[in-house]
Parts: C-alpha cells; structure tokens; sequence
C-alpha cells in the first residue's frame, strides 16, 4: 500500500516529461514542417522544367526567378514602394473610417439602418468593376489607387468592430448603468475594449484584402498607362515576355503579404496574450 503513491507520482512525473516533450517538438515542428514543404515544392518545380525542358519564357526555375529578382531589384523596388505605400495608406483610411463608422452605428440604430446597407453593397461590387469609373473622375493616381484599396479593405473592419461592440456583456452593461456611467463612459471603459478582438481579427484580414485591392487598382491603372507599382510591372513584364520579372515581382507581391498578416498577428498577440482567451497559453 505504501509504494500507491509513489507509482502514482512516477506516472505523473512521465506525464509531465511527455507534455514537455511534445511542447519541444511542436515548437520545432511549427518552423520545420513549412520549411520541408517548400524545400521539397522548389525542388519538385526545379526538377519538373529540366525533365520536360521547359525554356525560362515559359517556366522560369526557382534560381532563374531568384537571379531576376537580384539584377531587376531597382526597378522591382521603386515599384515595391509604391504598392506598400498604397496598401498601408488604405489600411490607415480602412481602420478609420471603419472604426469610426462602427462606433457611428452603435451609438445611433437610425444611422446603421440607414448606412449599413449601402455599404454591404460597396464589399458584394467587385472592385474591379468600379475602378475604371474611379480613374475616370478622380484625376490623381495616388487618390485612385488609395480609394480603390480602401473599398476592399474597410468592410471587414467595420463589420468586425460592430459585431464587438454590440456584443458586450449585457450584464455588465447594466451594472455600469447602476453605477450612473454615461454613454461615453460605457463606450471608452467598457465597449470598446469588448470589441479590441473582433476588431484585430477583421485588421488581419483587412491587411490582406489593402494589398490585393492596391494590386487590382494598379491593373486596372497599368492597362491605361498610368501605373508604377508592382502589378504595373508584372503587366509590362507580361507584354515583353519577360517571365521571370513577372515571378519575382509577384514573389515581392506574397512575401508582402506574408510579413502583413504576420505583424497583424504579432500586433494581435501582444494586445490580447495577457487577457483574452484567442491568445492565453494553456497547458493541454
């Protein structure tokens, strides 16, 4: 009877030394594993061109893509600077007027019955439909590209942030109603930070849809001969034949994506990590 606790914490003891183990080894997968695939998808594209001989015109190879990036990197990075500028600008405006316009109907039924509508309209309009009507009547490029971005960008923002507001525990709505709070108070103290997760969860996935919405509004600008970003320079590439300019430039385009939705999601993390439960760490 005596040795029934001691069998118990030696299977404990291994309990704990398993957990441990596969902590290590899911830290280390989480890296590995994404850089297995890739290694083995760049080798298989690598390996798919020499087989069949494919020319560089048709399919250029991962180093082919890697050497264009490297001799065209001052032409492909002026045009970077101006797609990201695009993109973060449009991120900006979106997180204003999204937030703002969600803060505006959940202060006012009257004014989100009126507006909300029109704009679930705009989100379901694709953008490029409505950007060659944009370059017609707005003279500057810059002014274009932005409001073409901002269009895809700001919706998710605003749906999100509402939800989060409105979805407030009632319960604690009531109680800051007995202690006399006012309407800002409960929207400062209360509301606001109830909806911070909604509104980070509709900021990474409004970091994409900027990007994408300034890569369309530079499609749609490049076909008419005004476009200097990245898009443009795939369009060019396009029509000069010139493939793997057209493969690095949308490289730059993925590996901008991927760094946005990262630092959104870091942005996220440390917001939420010592509070939320999206972001809490538990032992499993």
């Amino acid at each position: 009877m005596t040795d029934l606790p001691q069998t118990q914490a030696g299977v404990l003891d291994a309990e704990e030394a398993r957990r441990a183990r596969m902590k290590r080894v899911e830290a280390v997968a989480k890296w590995a594993l994404p850089g297995v695939v890739l290694v083995i998808l760049l080798v298989l594209w690598d390996r798919v061109i020499v087989w069949n001989d494919i020319p560089p015109y048709l399919l250029p190879g991962p180093a082919k893509v890697l050497e264009t990036l490297v001799k065209d990197w001052p032409m492909l990075f002026e045009a970077f600077l101006v797609t990201l500028q695009i993109t973060l600008l449009a991120l900006a405006v979106a997180v204003v007027g999204g937030v703002g316009l969600a803060v505006l109907f959940n202060q006012s039924r009257f004014a989100e019955m009126s507006f909300y509508p029109y704009a679930v309209i705009l989100q379901v309009t694709p953008v490029v439909a409505i950007a060659p009507l944009i370059f017609i009547y707005v003279d500057n490029r810059t002014v274009g590209l932005l409001l073409c971005a901002w269009i895809v960008a700001f919706f998710p923002i605003l749906s999100n942030t509402t939800l989060g507001l409105n979805s407030t525990d009632h319960n604690l709505r009531d109680l800051f109603r007995i202690y006399g709070a006012s309407r800002w108070q409960r929207l400062r103290y209360l509301q606001l930070p109830s909806a911070l997760p909604y509104f980070l969860g509709g900021l990474r996935i409004a970091g994409g849809l900027s990007l994408i919405g300034a890569i369309v509004a530079e499609y749609v600008a490049g076909t008419g001969g005004i476009g200097s970003g990245l898009a443009f320079r795939i369009l060019e590439a396009g029509y000069r034949l010139n493939i793997p300019r057209m493969f690095a430039a949308l490289l730059l385009i993925a590996v901008t994506g991927v760094v946005i939705f990262a630092g959104l999601s870091f942005l996220s993390h440390m917001l939420l990590r010592k509070w939320h439960e999206s972001a809490l760490k538990r032992d499993s």
